[in-house]
């Protein structure tokens, strides 16, 4: 039996449902994001809420942790009606909620950002360290409370912001997204947690785009798909084909993650990029590897071992060792870049793992986020964003990636994952690149958009280019991959062609 399965333990004596959200309609602008939804929370349950992005299921709990305010319907806990005005509110209810993009204080320390609500442990520093170290290590999270929260990483800062919520005794924990940036072993430590709480009577609610956690670690699942509920019922009556349906209204399953084995690799057309004992201090050590034209590489390994770092100095982002720092050859030739404007302007194009961060001008639209690409790869047209010139790459790049946006005015940031990650791809194909290399593609990304991602990166590899692709998510590695290189401890140790085990894949990336 699945250690999320057992039977419930929690401490509440009050029968009946925690939460009950009745008749829920939020309107923007007249328009419904949720529609007449009824919504309910069991004691000591783990509840996946699934739906593509925009389908209504950060809307629907983001009213449940008082960030906004429902149009029409009743929230009721414990029976009784309340409402939840702000996001103090619910914390009074005992409702928190984790976002995928963390809400952490960067100036602060780790354990101040514990602690904040609290300041008043703020006087006594050292107590608060002591108490903030308790927290960490009982959740088996490797984070000092002294760091400096901008000097973590994406995976440390999610650990920071489920101890804070566990800190303040939640009865219900909205996670969302919580294991897009943790490690295989980080997953697992999550995911016991997870199970402790259960145990304790805490109600967790699990947003989450991996079918199969949802299905591991759930008792019951809601699908939302349009703002609507299309379904609710205990995990058991699910299976990973079934909840795809019911997200997307029809069948995607061989779009995702279909048999590897009924399609062939890809023969290479030529080396495109050599590098040979690639350095940058201890992050990546004496790393050696080869891309090819027309094939898709996928790098497989747990965090930390030094992918993204390899794949940041070949464009340009990262500076490798001066000396001993190895040697990149780009069609034969050896190149260093000081800045990627250089990688770019010779054919290399890194898609970042972080688009919110690093992908794409927040203020402003998508137009202009295109244009400015444009230009960018076309000095002679000067340094002027002209907004005809910025319409007209709009509708191009709509229609090549399927962008699912009303105009080029549109601000990228108001995009799902999935259109704003086109986005992000149609700026770096403006580029005209050799090899582009994607980061974590899919992260934060639905079903449906998953699907269109993976038929753009196939048809690149396709049309003769040569393809990177970095993955924390197996499945996706074995789908897309040609040929499949496993890093560890900062360099590439093993070399598997395509229908390659997971066994065989994750034994050369841990041992």
């Amino acid at each position: 039996m699945n250690a999320m399965n057992m039977p419930l333990g929690g401490q509440e004596t009050t029968t009946g449902p925690l939460v009950k959200m009745k008749g829920i309609t939020k309107e923007y602008h007249g328009v419904p994001a949720v529609k007449n939804v009824d919504f309910t929370l069991e004691r000591g349950e783990v509840h996946a809420l699934l739906g593509e992005n925009g389908a209504g299921k950060s809307t629907l709990t983001k009213m449940l942790s008082g960030v906004t305010n429902p149009t029409h319907g009743v929230i009721e806990v414990d029976g009784k009606e309340v409402r939840i005005g702000s996001p103090s509110d619910a914390r009074d209810l005992g409702i928190v909620m984790v976002y995928q993009e963390t809400s952490l204080v960067s100036s602060m320390s780790v354990g101040q950002n514990l602690f904040l609500g609290d300041e008043a442990r703020f006087n006594k520093l050292r107590d608060l360290y002591i108490q903030a170290q308790v927290i960490l290590h009982s959740l088996n999270f490797d984070v000092n409370p002294w760091d400096q929260v901008d000097t973590l990483g994406a995976a440390q800062k999610q650990m920071v912001e489920i101890a804070r919520a566990v800190r303040q005794n939640a009865r219900v924990i909205i996670f969302d997204e919580p294991t897009a940036t943790l490690t295989p072993e980080e997953r697992a430590h999550f995911f016991s947690l997870i199970g402790r709480l259960r145990n304790q009577g805490v109600t967790i609610v699990f947003i989450t785009h991996a079918l199969e956690e949802a299905l591991n670690v759930s008792d019951r699942i809601t699908i939302l798909r349009d703002g609507e509920i299309v379904t609710s019922d205990v995990t058991s009556n699910f299976t990973q084909d079934s909840i795809v349906r019911d997200m997307v209204g029809r069948d995607l399953t061989e779009e995702l993650y279909g048999h590897v084995e009924k399609r062939e690799a890809r023969q290479a057309k030529g080396e495109v990029l050599s590098v040979e004992n690639l350095s940058l201090g201890s992050i990546v050590r004496n790393n050696s590897f080869t891309i090819y034209g027309g094939q898709i590489t996928g790098f497989f390994g747990l965090v930390g071992s030094g992918r993204t770092e390899a794949a940041k100095i070949v464009s340009g982002v990262l500076k490798r060792n001066f000396f001993h720092g190895g040697t990149v050859r780009l069609g034969g030739k050896p190149v260093r870049y000081r800045v990627p404007l250089q990688a770019m302007r010779d054919g290399i194009v890194y898609v970042t793992e972080d688009r919110k961060i690093e992908g794409f001008f927040e203020t402003m639209s998508i137009g202009e986020n295109l244009h400015i690409a444009d230009l960018a790869a076309s000095p002679e047209k000067g340094s002027v964003i002209r907004m005809s010139e910025a319409k007209e790459l709009f509708k191009v790049w709509k229609e090549k990636l399927s962008i699912r946006a009303m105009s080029a005015e549109a601000k990228v940031l108001e995009l799902s994952g999935g259109n704003q990650q086109k986005v992000v791809i149609a700026k770096s194909l403006l580029q005209k690149p050799k090899l582009i290399i994607f980061d974590e593609p899919t992260r934060g990304v639905d079903v449906g958009a998953i699907a269109e991602i993976h038929k753009i990166i196939n048809e690149l590899a396709d049309s003769g280019m040569a393809v990177v692709v970095i993955s924390s998510y197996l499945p996706e590695i074995q789908h897309l991959s040609d040929r499949i290189l496993v890093n560890r401890g900062g360099r590439v140790v093993a070399e598997f062609p395509r229908g390659a085990t997971d066994d065989e894949i994750m034994f050369a990336s841990v041992h």
